[in-house]
This record gives C-alpha cells, sequence and structure tokens, in this order.
C-alpha cells in the first residue's frame, strides 16, 4: 500500500514538473530567441541556422535543468511546510469526525512556515474545544433531563396505584388526584422551560424590539404575585422610577421578572420582605429584586445560572432549576446583565442591567 502510493507521489510530481516547469523553459527559450535575434539585427550580425538551433538547445536544457533543481527544492518546501500541517489538521478532524473532541492540533514551528497555518491550527483548536463543551453540556442536560423526570412519573405512578385502592375515602382521593395534577404539571412546566431555554439558546427565538415603559410592565408581572404575598403576609416595597424607557423584547422581558418574583417568593419566609427598586443611569435601567429569605452561599451562586442546577435541595419539589437559566440566557440576548448578591440567612439581592431606549 505504502509502495503504492509512492509510486502515485512520484508519478504526481513528474506530472507537475512537465506542465508546468517544461512549459515555463519553452517559453523562457522562445523569448530568449527572439532577443538574440532582435540584438542580432541591431548590432548588424548574422546568425546561422544552426547557430540559432544551438542557442536554443543550450538555453532550453540550462533553463530545464534548473527547473528541475527548483521543482526538487520546491517539493521539499511543500512537503515540509504545506502537506505536513494539512494532514496533521486532516487527521485531527478525521478524530473528531469519529467523537474524540480531545484532538489539538500542535502550531507550526515559525521558521519558514506560513503564519496563515497556525492561524488556521489556534482557529480549529479553538473549535474542537467549543465542540467538547458542547457535547458535554448536551450529556450533562439528557442525563439532568433523565433524572428530573424521574421523581414527578414516581409521583404519579404511585398516586395512580394509590387511586386504585379498593374502598377509597373521598377525602384521599381528592388528594391523590391533586398529587396527579400537581405532578403532571410540574412536568409540563419542566418541558416548557426546556422547550424555551433549547430556543433560547440556539438562537431560533428573535427578539422583537419594541419601546416600552419598563415601570409599568414591572408592576403588572408584580401585581400576579398578589395573591401569594397577601396569603404568606409578606411585605412589598416598591421604588420604581416614572418613564423609565427601555428597547427590548417584552414577551421575553417578562419571563425575567416572573422568575425572579417567583424565587423571591419561595424563599422569603411569612412575614418577610420583598422590595423591587428601578432606577436609570445614562444608558441603563437597573432592576433590583431584593428578598429577606434564606440567602445563598457563595458556592452556590457561582453555579445558580446553571441548567438544572438547585442550591436548595429541600424545596427542589417547588422548581426544576431552569428559571434562572432561563433568565440569564434572556438578559445575554438582550445585551443586558445580571449579578446576585446574597447573604446566608438574611436574603439576596438580584440586580438586571437593561439598555434604556
Amino acid at each position: 500500500m505504502k509502495k503504492g502510493n509512492c509510486i502515485k507521489n512520484i508519478l504526481k510530481y513528474i506530472n507537475h514538473y512537465f506542465v508546468f516547469f517544461l512549459l515555463v523553459a519553452f517559453v523562457i527559450t522562445c523569448c530568449t530567441m527572439l532577443f538574440v535575434s532582435i540584438l542580432a539585427d541591431t548590432i548588424s550580425i548574422t546568425l546561422s541556422e544552426s547557430d540559432i538551433s544551438a542557442a536554443a538547445k543550450i538555453t532550453f536544457w540550462n533553463v530545464a535543468l534548473l527547473s528541475l533543481i527548483f521543482t526538487m527544492f520546491d517539493t521539499v518546501r511543500r512537503k515540509l511546510t504545506v502537506e505536513r500541517p494539512v494532514k496533521r489538521i486532516t487527521d485531527a478532524a478525521e478524530k473528531i469526525i469519529q467523537g474524540d473532541f480531545s484532538v489539538r492540533v500542535k502550531p507550526q514551528s515559525k521558521f519558514a512556515v506560513d503564519e496563515t497555518f497556525n492561524r488556521v491550527i489556534d482557529c480549529f483548536n479553538k473549535m474542537a474545544e467549543e465542540l467538547g463543551s458542547v457535547e458535554t453540556l448536551r450529556t450533562d442536560f439528557i442525563a439532568n433531563v433523565s433524572h428530573e423526570m424521574k421523581t414527578p412519573l414516581a409521583v404519579l405512578q404511585n398516586y395512580g396505584t394509590l387511586l386504585q385502592t379498593p374502598d377509597l375515602p373521598e377525602e384521599k382521593r381528592i388528594e391523590y388526584a391533586k398529587g396527579i395534577t400537581n405532578g403532571s404539571r410540574r412536568m409540563a412546566d419542566m418541558m416548557t422551560n426546556i422547550l424555551k431555554l433549547s430556543r433560547l439558546e440556539n438562537q431560533q427565538i428573535y427578539p422583537q424590539v419594541s419601546e416600552f415603559d419598563l415601570g409599568e410592565q414591572l408592576c403588572e408581572c408584580l401585581l400576579q404575585y398578589e395573591n401569594v404575598w397577601e396569603k404568606a403576609e409578606i411585605e412589598i416595597e416598591t421604588d420604581i422610577a416614572e418613564s423609565v424607557k427601555v428597547k427590548a423584547d417584552a414577551e421575553l422581558l417578562s419571563h425575567v421578572w416572573n422568575n425572579l418574583f417567583s424565587n423571591a417568593f419561595k424563599f422569603t419566609p411569612a412575614g418577610g420582605t420583598i422590595r423591587v427598586t428601578l432606577t436609570a443611569t445614562e444608558h441603563h435601567a437597573v432592576v433590583k429584586v431584593s428578598d429577606t429569605g434564606c440567602g445563598i452561599t457563595p458556592e452556590v451562586g457561582a453555579h445558580m445560572f446553571e441548567k438544572f442546577y438547585q442550591g436548595d435541595t429541600s424545596r427542589s419539589v417547588q422548581g426544576n432549576g431552569l428559571g434562572l437559566a432561563l433568565v440569564k440566557r434572556v438578559v445575554d440576548i438582550m445585551q443586558g446583565e445580571i449579578s446576585v448578591e446574597s447573604t446566608l440567612g438574611k436574603g439576596s439581592v438580584f440586580t438586571v442591567k437593561i439598555r434604556r431606549a
């Protein structure tokens, strides 16, 4: 197999030589003979046909010999500076095709090498790194979805089995039916959030930008939780500046406020306080949502915008760890910023910055 490839390469080089360099030798010979003829006429020298034929042959073979030497040098040069890095890149690409995203290509030595190849190699390595990250996220995402679906499915199965109990009291039947309803609602919410997050990450949802009053939107979203704060006797404090307008997708941005408000009410105990403020700087509208809940540790804060991450496992039944990941993605699409400050046992403050109109 190697012998056949070697012969094929030799034939390729010979073909390259004859097609290109011998053609060059012929053209140079013709040009030289034309120059000699014009020079002879100019200085009144008579050249015989045999003299011209001999000069043409000598010129042709000299050029042919020089072109052969340059061909050999060019072949070695191409082998070292072109074919070798190309082969390394193609070998690495084949490994990526086979699913090995850990492969990396070492940069070429800067000596006698076109820097273009090093730029290609650098881009290739970055691509391989990104593909490896995407594959890891995909694997983790599937594993997390499978894990998260087990709990509501087990709840539905258990309550369904209990409902089949003969002579089941009416209050128990209602309790189990509510359990099935809550479990199915949780699964539906999870699927909805997964779909939204997937479409946002793949940029299949494009912002429908419009100018609107951010203060009005915050009040509308907050009022949806009126029953919640009245039932839990949570005090609501607001300090919302007037006429703060932003250019953004109102529907997507409402997901941000609804998730932040929902989390604030979820983790704030009865009798606590939730504060919502809106201020304006020269370029940004700044929204702060603070609560007097349980707070989070720095370790939890470092991961809380990741998919399926839940810092407080005791309350995981109330969520699926997708809300803040969805919030982060929406804020990024709006070219805004989100941050969190928290003290364990005292509460948290989420700050969102959105560009003003």
